[in-house]
């Protein structure tokens, strides 16, 4: 008979989860990251584990929903306190520190998570496009900026400047003061 657990049992857990998976995405990747491990570490039988989440592939996509909309957030609240390029070069700073930890989040194009998209509903896909549309707004529909250059190239600019954080711990400078860098000259050519 399956154990029951309190509502303070089951926030606990699922938090635990969550923790247990983000750490174990970012270190193994989706393929490798097994829910019986998961479990282990949060401390319930496989079984259990479907009380809290219908699937694997619903427990990543919560994990990759809930830092995005966390990672959105503070963006937002940088561009907002600092309505000026200032608030976007910061914005994508902290979008960057965010890659550089969650490994999983500039990963879009591999075939760890091709294999996780292909299992995520119409609902979840739905989303994380939304979240996608979400960030692009971000850099995109800020009424006190303008664009010098059209919207999809300065969210292809953004976007590839971003990715770099893959090639961090081949750089023979810090990949951070790099990023700074790069990103202050390409805030420059990108906005009025």
């Amino acid at each position: 008979m399956a154990r029951s657990f309190s509502e303070r049992e089951k926030g606990a857990i699922q938090k635990g989860l969550i923790a247990a998976c983000q750490e174990s995405w970012a270190q193994h990747g989706y393929k490798k990251t097994s829910v019986e491990e998961l479990c282990k570490q949060a401390g319930i039988s496989k079984g259990a584990f479907y009380l809290f989440f219908p699937s694997k592939e619903s427990l990543f996509c919560e994990v990759l929903c809930s830092v995005q909309e966390q990672v959105l957030e503070a963006a937002g609240q940088a561009v907002e306190q600092r309505r000026d390029k200032s608030g976007i070069l910061e914005a994508m700073k902290l979008i960057y520190q965010e890659y550089a930890k969650n490994s999983f989040l500039c990963h879009a194009g591999s075939g760890d998570y091709t294999a996780l998209q292909n299992k995520l509903s119409e609902e979840q896909l739905g989303r994380l496009a939304a979240l996608e549309e979400r960030g692009k707004q971000l850099f995109l529909g800020q009424p006190h900026l303008e664009l010098k250059v059209s919207q999809g190239l300065a969210v292809s600019a953004i976007y590839s400047l971003l990715m770099n954080v893959r090639n961090k711990d081949v750089l023979p400078c810090g990949h951070v003061e790099v990023f700074g860098f790069l990103a202050e000259c390409l805030v420059e050519k990108l906005y009025q």
